[in-house]
Protein backbone atom coordinates (compact mmCIF):
# COMPACT_ATOMS: atom_id res chain seq x y z
CA UNK A 1 0.00 0.00 0.00
CA UNK A 2 1.07 3.70 0.20
CA UNK A 3 2.00 3.37 3.40
CA UNK A 4 4.53 0.90 3.21
CA UNK A 5 6.29 2.73 0.01
CA UNK A 6 6.27 5.70 1.83
CA UNK A 7 8.58 4.25 4.36
CA UNK A 8 10.66 2.13 2.28
CA UNK A 9 11.65 4.96 0.37
CA UNK A 10 12.72 7.20 3.26
CA UNK A 11 15.01 4.21 4.37
CA UNK A 12 16.14 2.51 0.74
CA UNK A 13 19.68 4.48 0.78
CA UNK A 14 20.50 2.65 4.10
CA UNK A 15 18.50 -0.57 3.61
CA UNK A 16 20.31 -1.89 0.37
CA UNK A 17 23.64 -1.67 1.92
CA UNK A 18 21.95 -5.33 3.33
CA UNK A 19 22.06 -7.73 0.20
CA UNK A 20 19.05 -9.35 1.54
CA UNK A 21 17.03 -6.75 2.72
CA UNK A 22 17.62 -5.40 -0.78
CA UNK A 23 16.83 -8.49 -2.58
CA UNK A 24 13.38 -8.31 -0.45
CA UNK A 25 12.18 -5.17 -0.04
CA UNK A 26 13.36 -3.95 -3.92
CA UNK A 27 13.20 -4.56 -7.18
CA UNK A 28 16.58 -5.89 -8.92
CA UNK A 29 17.67 -2.46 -9.86
CA UNK A 30 16.62 -1.63 -5.95
CA UNK A 31 13.69 0.78 -7.43
CA UNK A 32 10.89 0.53 -5.43
CA UNK A 33 7.35 -2.01 -6.15
CA UNK A 34 4.39 0.22 -6.84
CA UNK A 35 0.89 0.34 -4.93
CA UNK A 36 -0.73 -2.50 -5.32
CA UNK A 37 2.25 -5.12 -6.05
CA UNK A 38 2.93 -7.76 -3.89
CA UNK A 39 6.29 -8.49 -1.93
CA UNK A 40 6.53 -12.00 -1.30
CA UNK A 41 9.15 -12.69 1.82
CA UNK A 42 9.80 -16.15 0.77
CA UNK A 43 12.85 -16.49 3.13
CA UNK A 44 10.31 -15.58 5.90
CA UNK A 45 7.52 -17.89 4.80
CA UNK A 46 10.35 -20.74 5.87
CA UNK A 47 11.31 -18.86 9.02
CA UNK A 48 7.52 -19.06 10.18
CA UNK A 49 7.39 -22.57 8.40
CA UNK A 50 10.24 -23.87 11.21
CA UNK A 51 8.36 -21.90 14.29
CA UNK A 52 5.08 -23.56 13.50
CA UNK A 53 6.18 -26.73 13.22
CA UNK A 54 9.37 -26.66 16.27
CA UNK A 55 7.89 -24.06 18.55
CA UNK A 56 10.37 -21.55 20.23
CA UNK A 57 13.16 -23.94 19.85
CA UNK A 58 13.42 -23.31 15.93
CA UNK A 59 14.24 -19.79 16.74
CA UNK A 60 16.89 -19.71 19.67
CA UNK A 61 18.31 -23.36 18.45
CA UNK A 62 17.49 -25.04 15.43
CA UNK A 63 17.68 -24.03 12.04
CA UNK A 64 16.80 -19.84 12.42
CA UNK A 65 19.52 -19.72 15.38
CA UNK A 66 21.75 -21.29 12.82
CA UNK A 67 21.39 -18.87 9.59
CA UNK A 68 21.71 -15.91 12.58
CA UNK A 69 24.44 -16.99 14.21
CA UNK A 70 25.90 -17.62 10.82
CA UNK A 71 24.74 -14.18 9.68
CA UNK A 72 26.65 -12.95 12.81
CA UNK A 73 30.27 -14.59 12.20
CA UNK A 74 30.32 -13.76 8.43
CA UNK A 75 29.52 -9.76 9.07
CA UNK A 76 31.62 -8.56 12.17
CA UNK A 77 27.90 -9.85 14.76
CA UNK A 78 28.55 -10.63 18.15
CA UNK A 79 25.42 -12.93 18.73
CA UNK A 80 26.53 -16.77 18.90
CA UNK A 81 24.64 -19.84 19.57
CA UNK A 82 24.98 -20.22 22.51
CA UNK A 83 23.72 -16.34 22.90
CA UNK A 84 20.56 -17.14 21.27
CA UNK A 85 19.70 -20.60 23.15
CA UNK A 86 20.49 -18.88 26.72
CA UNK A 87 18.32 -16.29 26.18
CA UNK A 88 14.78 -16.31 28.22
CA UNK A 89 11.89 -14.15 28.23
CA UNK A 90 11.36 -12.69 31.56
CA UNK A 91 7.43 -12.26 32.85
CA UNK A 92 7.05 -9.19 35.10
CA UNK A 93 4.13 -7.55 36.97
CA UNK A 94 2.30 -4.65 35.83
CA UNK A 95 2.97 -1.19 37.63
CA UNK A 96 -0.47 -0.19 39.22
CA UNK A 97 -1.89 3.06 40.04
CA UNK A 98 -4.77 5.43 40.90
CA UNK A 99 -5.50 8.67 38.60
CA UNK A 100 -9.15 9.95 39.93
CA UNK A 101 -10.96 6.96 40.67
CA UNK A 102 -9.42 4.71 37.87
CA UNK A 103 -7.14 2.27 38.01
CA UNK A 104 -4.29 1.79 35.74
CA UNK A 105 -2.32 -0.87 34.51
CA UNK A 106 1.13 -0.31 32.94
CA UNK A 107 4.39 -1.82 31.62
CA UNK A 108 7.24 -2.29 34.07
CA UNK A 109 10.90 -1.73 33.73
CA UNK A 110 13.19 -2.25 31.72
CA UNK A 111 10.16 0.29 29.99
CA UNK A 112 10.13 3.65 32.23
CA UNK A 113 6.85 3.89 30.29
CA UNK A 114 4.43 2.68 33.21
CA UNK A 115 6.30 4.26 36.34
CA UNK A 116 6.56 7.46 34.40
CA UNK A 117 2.96 7.75 33.03
CA UNK A 118 1.62 6.67 36.80
CA UNK A 119 3.92 9.74 38.52
CA UNK A 120 2.82 12.17 35.93
CA UNK A 121 -0.71 11.08 36.38
CA UNK A 122 -0.06 11.29 40.27
CA UNK A 123 1.11 15.09 39.92
CA UNK A 124 -1.33 16.29 37.54
CA UNK A 125 -3.79 14.81 40.48
CA UNK A 126 -3.35 17.73 42.73
CA UNK A 127 -4.77 20.13 39.39
CA UNK A 128 -7.73 20.03 38.61
CA UNK A 129 -7.18 20.51 34.66
CA UNK A 130 -10.80 19.55 33.14
CA UNK A 131 -11.41 23.17 35.07
CA UNK A 132 -8.60 25.13 33.15
CA UNK A 133 -10.00 24.21 29.86
CA UNK A 134 -8.57 21.63 27.21
CA UNK A 135 -5.00 22.60 25.68
CA UNK A 136 -5.47 26.05 27.55
CA UNK A 137 -1.92 27.30 27.95
CA UNK A 138 -2.42 26.68 32.44
CA UNK A 139 -3.16 23.04 31.03
CA UNK A 140 -0.20 22.40 28.72
CA UNK A 141 2.00 24.09 31.18
CA UNK A 142 1.58 22.30 34.32
CA UNK A 143 1.77 18.58 32.01
CA UNK A 144 5.11 20.04 30.81
CA UNK A 145 6.48 20.77 34.26
CA UNK A 146 5.30 17.20 35.25
CA UNK A 147 6.88 15.95 31.98
CA UNK A 148 10.29 17.42 33.12
CA UNK A 149 10.29 15.97 36.83
CA UNK A 150 9.47 12.63 35.34
CA UNK A 151 12.13 12.47 32.63
CA UNK A 152 14.32 13.59 34.87
CA UNK A 153 13.70 10.98 37.42
CA UNK A 154 13.93 8.60 34.78
CA UNK A 155 17.67 9.60 33.63
CA UNK A 156 18.96 7.90 36.83
CA UNK A 157 16.80 5.67 38.31
CA UNK A 158 15.16 3.34 35.72
CA UNK A 159 16.80 0.47 34.54
CA UNK A 160 16.61 -3.40 34.22
CA UNK A 161 15.31 -4.29 37.55
CA UNK A 162 17.66 -7.79 37.18
CA UNK A 163 20.39 -5.67 37.53
CA UNK A 164 19.68 -1.91 39.37
CA UNK A 165 17.36 -1.51 42.01
CA UNK A 166 14.30 0.56 40.50
CA UNK A 167 12.44 2.39 43.25
CA UNK A 168 9.25 1.69 41.72
CA UNK A 169 6.67 2.23 45.10
CA UNK A 170 8.25 5.36 45.33
CA UNK A 171 8.45 7.14 42.20
CA UNK A 172 4.70 5.86 41.52
CA UNK A 173 3.39 7.21 45.23
CA UNK A 174 0.88 9.50 46.03
CA UNK A 175 3.24 11.08 48.30
CA UNK A 176 6.19 12.10 46.46
CA UNK A 177 4.24 13.47 43.55
CA UNK A 178 1.97 15.68 46.25
CA UNK A 179 6.20 17.30 46.71
CA UNK A 180 6.97 17.33 43.04
CA UNK A 181 3.90 19.35 42.42
CA UNK A 182 3.97 21.63 44.76
CA UNK A 183 7.47 22.40 43.49
CA UNK A 184 5.62 23.45 40.06
CA UNK A 185 5.57 27.28 39.68
CA UNK A 186 2.31 27.68 38.31
CA UNK A 187 3.03 30.86 36.19
CA UNK A 188 6.57 30.43 35.15
CA UNK A 189 8.40 27.48 33.48
CA UNK A 190 11.13 25.72 35.63
CA UNK A 191 14.26 25.48 33.41
CA UNK A 192 15.11 22.15 32.90
CA UNK A 193 19.00 22.92 34.06
CA UNK A 194 17.12 23.64 37.91
CA UNK A 195 15.82 20.27 38.18
CA UNK A 196 17.62 17.19 38.96
CA UNK A 197 16.35 13.76 39.43
CA UNK A 198 14.50 13.77 42.84
CA UNK A 199 15.35 12.11 45.67
CA UNK A 200 11.96 9.67 46.49
CA UNK A 201 13.58 8.02 49.06
CA UNK A 202 14.18 10.89 51.44
CA UNK A 203 10.40 11.73 50.14
CA UNK A 204 8.72 8.98 50.92
CA UNK A 205 10.36 6.39 53.04
CA UNK A 206 9.94 3.00 51.99
CA UNK A 207 10.90 4.70 14.67
CA UNK A 208 10.05 1.82 15.10
CA UNK A 209 7.86 0.52 17.06
CA UNK A 210 3.77 -1.21 16.78
CA UNK A 211 1.10 -0.78 18.83
CA UNK A 212 -1.73 -2.65 18.97
CA UNK A 213 -4.78 -3.16 21.20
CA UNK A 214 -7.80 -5.99 21.37
CA UNK A 215 -10.89 -6.50 23.67
CA UNK A 216 -13.08 -9.29 23.38
CA UNK A 217 -16.82 -9.60 24.26
CA UNK A 218 -15.94 -10.98 28.19
CA UNK A 219 -13.80 -8.03 28.67
CA UNK A 220 -10.44 -9.48 28.20
CA UNK A 221 -8.18 -6.46 26.92
CA UNK A 222 -4.97 -6.81 25.51
CA UNK A 223 -2.26 -3.96 24.68
CA UNK A 224 0.39 -4.40 23.12
CA UNK A 225 3.81 -2.70 22.18
CA UNK A 226 6.86 -4.25 20.22
CA UNK A 227 10.07 -2.40 18.81
CA UNK A 228 12.87 -3.11 16.85
CA UNK A 229 13.91 0.57 17.63
CA UNK A 230 14.12 2.61 14.41
CA UNK A 231 11.87 1.98 10.90
CA UNK A 232 13.02 -1.66 10.17
CA UNK A 233 15.57 -2.18 12.88
CA UNK A 234 19.07 -1.89 11.62
CA UNK A 235 18.11 -2.61 8.24
CA UNK A 236 20.09 -5.55 8.21
CA UNK A 237 18.04 -9.10 7.13
CA UNK A 238 20.30 -12.26 8.92
CA UNK A 239 20.61 -14.08 5.46
CA UNK A 240 18.00 -17.08 4.24
CA UNK A 241 15.91 -16.09 7.60
CA UNK A 242 14.21 -13.40 6.19
CA UNK A 243 14.74 -11.93 9.22
CA UNK A 244 15.29 -7.99 10.44
CA UNK A 245 17.72 -7.37 13.08
CA UNK A 246 16.63 -4.98 15.72
CA UNK A 247 18.70 -1.73 16.50
CA UNK A 248 18.09 -1.86 20.22
CA UNK A 249 21.39 -1.01 21.88
CA UNK A 250 20.73 2.43 21.01
CA UNK A 251 18.35 2.01 23.91
CA UNK A 252 21.28 2.12 26.45
CA UNK A 253 23.02 4.60 27.90
CA UNK A 254 26.47 4.46 26.23
CA UNK A 255 27.94 7.31 28.49
CA UNK A 256 25.96 8.69 31.44
CA UNK A 257 24.80 12.19 30.57
CA UNK A 258 24.87 11.63 26.66
CA UNK A 259 21.46 11.86 24.95
CA UNK A 260 21.04 8.77 22.51
CA UNK A 261 19.43 9.48 18.94
CA UNK A 262 15.74 10.34 20.85
CA UNK A 263 17.91 13.22 22.51
CA UNK A 264 17.23 11.07 26.10
CA UNK A 265 19.67 11.55 28.78
CA UNK A 266 20.62 7.96 31.37
CA UNK A 267 22.54 7.03 33.47
CA UNK A 268 24.31 4.44 35.14
CA UNK A 269 21.30 2.07 36.07
CA UNK A 270 20.93 1.61 32.00
CA UNK A 271 24.53 1.33 31.58
CA UNK A 272 25.42 -1.87 28.73
CA UNK A 273 26.00 -4.87 30.77
CA UNK A 274 26.10 -8.65 29.26
CA UNK A 275 22.67 -9.99 29.59
CA UNK A 276 21.08 -7.09 30.70
CA UNK A 277 17.91 -5.88 28.77
CA UNK A 278 18.18 -2.41 27.94
CA UNK A 279 15.44 0.91 29.14
CA UNK A 280 12.52 1.60 26.69
CA UNK A 281 9.74 3.99 26.41
CA UNK A 282 6.83 1.57 25.97
CA UNK A 283 3.67 2.42 27.41
CA UNK A 284 0.86 -0.18 26.74
CA UNK A 285 -1.78 0.61 29.16
CA UNK A 286 -4.79 -0.72 30.69
CA UNK A 287 -7.89 1.60 32.32
CA UNK A 288 -10.21 -0.15 34.77
CA UNK A 289 -13.14 2.15 36.36
CA UNK A 290 -15.27 0.29 39.60
CA UNK A 291 -12.54 -2.47 38.71
CA UNK A 292 -14.08 -2.94 35.37
CA UNK A 293 -12.69 -2.38 31.13
CA UNK A 294 -13.07 0.65 30.91
CA UNK A 295 -9.60 1.28 28.09
CA UNK A 296 -6.74 -0.01 26.83
CA UNK A 297 -4.79 1.99 24.73
CA UNK A 298 -0.72 2.54 23.67
CA UNK A 299 1.64 3.63 20.92
CA UNK A 300 5.00 3.97 19.18
CA UNK A 301 7.22 7.23 19.21
CA UNK A 302 10.26 6.59 20.90
CA UNK A 303 10.47 9.16 23.55
CA UNK A 304 7.29 10.35 23.20
CA UNK A 305 5.36 7.30 23.59
CA UNK A 306 4.77 8.49 27.29
CA UNK A 307 3.54 11.72 27.02
CA UNK A 308 1.00 10.95 24.16
CA UNK A 309 -0.24 8.06 26.29
CA UNK A 310 -0.86 10.65 28.86
CA UNK A 311 -2.27 12.80 26.94
CA UNK A 312 -4.89 9.97 25.44
CA UNK A 313 -5.49 9.32 29.15
CA UNK A 314 -6.01 12.56 30.28
CA UNK A 315 -8.19 13.97 27.53
CA UNK A 316 -10.73 11.27 28.14
CA UNK A 317 -11.15 11.10 31.81
CA UNK A 318 -10.33 14.99 32.42
CA UNK A 319 -11.69 16.81 29.62
CA UNK A 320 -14.35 13.85 29.40
CA UNK A 321 -13.93 13.76 24.92
CA UNK A 322 -14.79 10.19 23.30
CA UNK A 323 -11.87 8.04 21.82
CA UNK A 324 -11.88 8.98 18.41
CA UNK A 325 -11.52 12.99 19.55
CA UNK A 326 -8.78 12.53 22.31
CA UNK A 327 -6.70 11.04 19.12
CA UNK A 328 -7.02 13.38 16.85
CA UNK A 329 -6.18 16.22 19.14
CA UNK A 330 -3.02 17.65 18.61
CA UNK A 331 -0.09 16.42 21.17
CA UNK A 332 3.19 18.27 23.04
CA UNK A 333 6.21 16.61 24.10
CA UNK A 334 8.97 18.16 27.07
CA UNK A 335 11.46 15.06 28.33
CA UNK A 336 13.99 17.19 30.81
CA UNK A 337 16.82 17.48 27.96
CA UNK A 338 16.94 19.48 25.54
CA UNK A 339 14.39 22.18 27.17
CA UNK A 340 11.61 22.88 24.93
CA UNK A 341 8.01 21.77 24.14
CA UNK A 342 7.83 20.10 21.20
CA UNK A 343 4.54 20.57 19.56
CA UNK A 344 2.46 19.15 16.84
CA UNK A 345 0.58 22.12 14.19
CA UNK A 346 -2.72 22.86 15.15
CA UNK A 347 -2.00 24.55 18.64
CA UNK A 348 -3.86 28.26 19.03
CA UNK A 349 -0.83 31.01 18.33
CA UNK A 350 -2.28 32.73 21.66
CA UNK A 351 -1.60 29.69 23.71
CA UNK A 352 1.69 29.31 22.05
CA UNK A 353 2.64 33.01 22.62
CA UNK A 354 1.12 32.69 26.23
CA UNK A 355 3.90 29.63 26.85
CA UNK A 356 6.53 31.69 25.74
CA UNK A 357 5.99 34.71 27.81
CA UNK A 358 5.69 31.92 30.62
CA UNK A 359 9.27 31.02 29.74
CA UNK A 360 8.95 28.18 27.55
CA UNK A 361 10.76 27.43 24.74
CA UNK A 362 8.61 26.27 21.46
CA UNK A 363 9.32 23.56 18.50
CA UNK A 364 6.79 22.76 16.42
CA UNK A 365 7.43 20.06 13.71
CA UNK A 366 6.26 16.47 12.87
CA UNK A 367 3.53 14.55 14.14
CA UNK A 368 3.28 12.18 17.51
CA UNK A 369 2.86 8.83 17.61
CA UNK A 370 0.13 6.11 16.44
CA UNK A 371 -2.01 5.46 19.34
CA UNK A 372 -4.77 1.99 19.08
CA UNK A 373 -7.18 2.72 21.38
CA UNK A 374 -10.19 0.93 22.91
CA UNK A 375 -12.79 2.14 25.31
CA UNK A 376 -16.36 1.12 26.96
CA UNK A 377 -19.06 3.07 26.84
CA UNK A 378 -22.12 1.39 28.65
CA UNK A 379 -22.28 -2.13 26.78
CA UNK A 380 -20.67 -1.78 23.90
CA UNK A 381 -16.46 -1.35 22.79
CA UNK A 382 -15.40 1.82 20.67
CA UNK A 383 -11.57 1.56 18.48
CA UNK A 384 -10.65 4.19 16.87
CA UNK A 385 -6.70 4.04 15.04
CA UNK A 386 -4.32 7.17 14.91
CA UNK A 387 -4.96 8.71 11.51
CA UNK A 388 -1.10 10.03 12.11
CA UNK A 389 -0.16 7.17 10.37
CA UNK A 390 -2.09 5.94 7.35
CA UNK A 391 -1.67 1.87 7.70
CA UNK A 392 -3.97 1.69 10.99
CA UNK A 393 -7.05 -0.36 11.42
CA UNK A 394 -10.05 -0.45 13.68
CA UNK A 395 -12.01 -3.59 13.33
CA UNK A 396 -15.09 -5.08 15.08
CA UNK A 397 -18.02 -7.18 14.99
Amino acid sequence: DYELKKSLSAVKDRMIKSMDAARIFYRKNYSLYDVGQKIVQRDLAWSLKQIRDQGAKAFYEGKIASRIADAMSKNGGLINLEDLKSYKPVIRNPVVGNYRGYRIYSMPPPSSGGIHLIQMLNILENFPLGNYGYNSAKSIHLMTEAMKFAYADRSEYLGDTDFVEVPTGLLTSKKYAAELSGRINPHRSTPSREIRPGNPDTCCGGNNTTQFTVADRWGNLVSNTYTINFSYGSKIVAKGTGILLNNEMDDFSTKPGVPNAYGLVGGESNAIEPGKRMLSSMTPTIILKNEKPFMATGSPGGSKIITIVLQIITDVIDHNMNIATATVQPRFHHQWLPDKIEMENGFSSDTIKILKNMGHTIETGRVFGSTQSIIKTGDYYYGYSDPRRPGGLTEGY
